[in-house]
């Protein structure tokens, strides 16, 4: 019995791990640019900042700084959409997929006839 109520507090330990992980995806994707840096990544994955600037203003006409542009990366790290790997000097940025992946998992995708 013991055991059954340590069980509940960790139930509620994940759920509020996993409100955390959504509020922070939801909050990264509500920007523009930041979708596109997604965007950016998904075609091409390990790309640094210089890169990600470049494309942006390239292929979207975003003119925006270099300071601005890794404030919006440090967004996306930090919902865990983006990671980073050292190369020498440069810092590569990789899409990650996962935090998606855990919101589309919370409603599964309805069948013709359940419509």
């Amino acid at each position: 019995m013991a055991r059954g109520r340590l069980a509940q507090p960790l139930t509620g330990k994940q759920r509020l791990a996993y409100f955390r992980v959504v509020v922070d995806v939801f909050r990264a994707l509500d920007d523009e640019t930041r979708r596109l840096i997604l965007d950016e990544l998904t075609a091409r994955d390990g790309q640094s900042l210089f890169e990600i600037c470049s494309v942006l203003t390239m292929r979207h006409g975003i003119s925006s700084s270099r300071q601005a542009i890794s404030q919006h990366l440090a967004v996306l790290e930090e919902a865990g959409l983006v990671t980073t790997q050292r190369q020498g000097r440069t810092k590569l940025h990789h899409f990650d997929p996962a935090p998606l992946a855990a919101i589309v998992r919370r409603w599964p995708t309805a069948t013709r006839g359940n419509r």
